[in-house]
């Protein structure tokens, strides 16, 4: 197992498992971990030429992002102003 295999192994199950926490405190850490996922998992698909999977990666880059503004960006703006 390379090390992109490892890391879309640990991010992945972690953020799956964060996603399920009923702490909003660690729950809204899963984003971050899936989207670290993200960049091996797109690039590990498109090498193997599975497009499936592919498109499937980017919408899981899609939904992880979601939750990036929700739980991040989007406050952190209303902070600011």
């Amino acid at each position: 197992m390379g090390i992109d295999q490892a890391l879309i192994l640990v991010c992945g199950a972690l953020a799956a498992w964060l996603s399920q926490d009923m702490s909003r405190t660690r729950a809204r850490w899963a984003c971050v971990f899936g989207l670290a996922s993200q960049p091996f998992f797109l690039a590990a698909t498109c090498q193997a030429g599975q497009l499936g999977m592919f498109a499937l990666a980017m919408l899981y880059t899609v939904a992880w992002a979601r939750g990036a503004w929700s739980y991040w960006l989007r406050p952190a703006l209303h902070r600011r102003m």
